[in-house]
């Protein structure tokens, strides 16, 4: 039976045929791994910028405000008035922030589902 098999497929060049198909399947298969890795090291660097930059951005805020609120102290009798201050400053928007976190959730999901569906189009 087997024999009958390789005879068919040799008379009909199958085998040939058989053979190219499975290494165009694999070479295929070897690309996209290929492809994926490169998408995984695009994210991951793009990702690493971005908590660099973010880090930045913290560092000199922090020292940004730590300088806000000394200055402000110099406007105060008490030494600790213009860090109250500064921590109001941060504090008020955070508060709205928790006090409204739905409906702002709401519509950041809103916006960002607009966009998603005009980068399709």
């Amino acid at each position: 039976m087997e024999n009958i098999k390789d005879t068919l497929f040799k008379f009909l060049r199958l085998d040939n045929l058989m053979g190219n198909l499975t290494g165009y399947v694999e070479a295929r298969i070897d690309l996209l791994k290929i492809e994926i890795k490169e998408d995984i090291a695009k994210v991951l660097a793009s990702a690493l910028l971005i908590l660099i930059v973010v880090f930045l951005a913290l560092i000199f805020l922090l020292f940004l405000s730590i300088g806000f609120a000394h200055y402000l102290n110099t406007f105060f009798d008490q030494s600790q008035a213009g860090y109250w201050i500064v921590a109001g400053i941060y504090g008020v928007p955070c508060l709205i922030f928790v006090f409204f976190r739905k409906n702002i959730g709401h519509s950041m999901e809103r916006h960002l589902m607009k966009m998603i569906k005009s980068k399709k189009k």
